[in-house]
């Protein structure tokens, strides 16, 4: 018999402000957000090399986009200097290949194999429960951890340069916590986040506190804004 799914979700955005997707792996986060009234937009090769960014308050880059897309990575210096400038440059899970020098602000490697937490109901754990956030425009709380479909996350940083913050950790039974999974940092006057919490796979699947986290990823403030 079909079947249909209906999500209620509360959560804010703040939609006075203009977001920029780069598409990676084939997934529909983009064009989710913009049926729900989102003010998001995919950019094209052409926008990634020639394009002002500037425009664009926070530029989400999706799963594996480094990978898969060449000219992102050979522009990989335009966002970085976006970030640098007062951008908020958000990063999703990226694969092998992706430690390589100038793709992100400051160094870091993967563990072999890379940390992943397979456990979709893991608990997860606040490791600066004061930063920004997990307050705005939404309260984060650990009920937004529930319902989550298939895995908590993969391609945790393993190793990462003290500029770098982690700000939750989770892990699977048995093992020790993995801390590499959301990264923050500074980045001149901007600033650069990895997320290697499977968000692209749970906003799909209508998981509310998903939404709501994503959602204060995109209002992330930088240094100088």
């Amino acid at each position: 018999p079909a079947t249909v799914t209906l999500s209620l979700i509360e959560a804010e955005y703040a939609d006075k402000r203009r977001y920029a997707y780069v598409r990676g792996a084939a997934e529909p986060t983009a064009a989710l957000l913009r049926d729900l009234g989102v003010p998001i937009e995919e950019v094209d090769e052409a926008r990634i090399a020639y394009g002002d960014l500037s425009v664009y308050d926070t530029v989400v880059v999706g799963p594996n986009a480094y990978l898969l897309r060449s000219e992102l990575r050979e522009n990989a210096q335009r966002l970085l200097e976006y970030a640098a400038s007062g951008g908020t440059l958000v990063v999703l899970h990226q694969g092998y290949g992706f430690e390589t020098r100038g793709l992100a602000p400051y160094p870091f490697t993967y563990s072999r194999p890379h940390d992943r937490v397979t456990d979709e109901r893991a608990e997860v754990r606040w490791l600066t429960p004061d930063d920004p956030l997990f307050h705005y425009p939404n309260r984060i709380r650990r009920t937004d951890f529930d319902g989550w479909v298939l895995d908590r996350g993969a391609y945790f940083f393993g190793e990462w340069d003290d500029r770098y913050r982690p700000l939750l950790s989770c892990a699977d039974a048995g093992e020790a916590p993995k801390k590499g999974g959301l990264m923050k940092c500074e980045y001149g006057r901007g600033a650069y986040v990895y997320v290697g919490y499977s968000l692209h796979k749970q906003l799909p699947a209508g998981v509310a506190g998903a939404f709501r986290l994503f959602f204060n990823l995109l209002c992330t403030p930088g240094v100088g804004t």
